[in-house]
C-alpha cells in the first residue's frame, strides 16, 4: 500500500523575487494565443514580534598586533658565495712520488667498518685536524665494501660516499682534490686527498 502524496509546499517570493519578475515579464513577447504571464502576488507582510529582543552588545578586543612586522618590501637575496675552484686530480710529481713510495702520506684515517653518519663526522674532524696541523696530502680507507656472508648487501657504500662528501661545502673550502690511492695504500678502497693550505 503506497503512502498519500504530501500537498507539495508553495514557496511566496520575496519582494526583490517579485520587483526582478515584474521587470523581466515586460521584456517577454507573449507566443500567439498565449496570455502574457502574470505578476505572482506579493508576499505577505511580515508579521509584527509580540516583543522586542534585547541584544547586548559584546564588548570588543583589541585587535592583536602581529607579532613580526611584515616588511613592505621584499628582502634583497643574499649575495651569491664565491665559486671555488672545481676538484682537480693531484699533481704528476706528487701523484708520482706517492705511486713510487718516494712520498709518504702526511696522516690517514680507516673509514673501513663505520656506518655512514659515523664514518661522515669521522672524516669532517680527520680533515680538519690535518689541514690545522699543515699536512698536504692524506690517505682515506673507505674499503672496497661487500659482505661476503650476503650476496644481497650493498657493496661499497662509503667507497661511493666519501667522494661525494669532499664536494660538499662544508669540506669542498679545504679539499683541492682527490684520486684513487695506489695499490700499496688500498687502491680501489682508498683515496688521496690533496688539502688546501691554510
Amino acid at each position: 500500500m503506497t503512502e498519500p502524496r504530501r500537498p507539495r509546499r508553495i514557496r511566496r517570493l520575496s519582494s526583490e523575487e517579485s520587483r526582478l519578475w515584474t521587470e523581466i515579464s515586460r521584456l517577454v513577447t507573449p507566443l500567439r494565443g498565449r496570455a502574457a504571464p502574470t505578476a505572482p502576488s506579493p508576499p505577505p507582510p511580515p508579521e509584527p514580534a509580540t516583543a522586542p529582543i534585547a541584544v547586548t552588545a559584546r564588548p570588543r578586543r583589541p585587535a592583536a598586533k602581529s607579532p613580526v612586522p611584515i616588511p613592505k618590501t621584499m628582502p634583497s637575496p643574499p649575495p651569491p658565495a664565491p665559486a671555488l675552484p672545481p676538484l682537480a686530480p693531484l699533481e704528476r710529481r706528487v701523484r708520482t712520488a706517492l705511486r713510487r713510495g718516494s712520498r709518504s702520506v702526511d696522516a690517514s684515517i680507516d673509514l673501513h667498518g663505520m656506518r655512514q653518519a659515523e664514518a661522515h663526522a669521522a672524516l669532517i674532524g680527520f680533515l680538519h685536524r690535518s689541514r690545522a696541523a699543515g699536512h698536504a696530502v692524506v690517505l682515506v680507507v673507505t674499503g672496497k665494501g661487500g659482505n661476503a656472508g650476503d650476496p644481497y648487501a650493498e657493496r661499497g657504500v662509503l667507497r661511493r660516499s666519501v667522494p661525494h662528501w669532499l664536494r660538499l661545502p662544508e669540506l669542498r673550502s679545504m679539499v683541492v682534490g682527490f684520486e684513487e690511492a695506489a695499490h700499496h695504500h688500498g687502491g680501489g678502497g682508498a683515496l688521496y686527498i690533496r688539502l688546501r693550505r691554510r
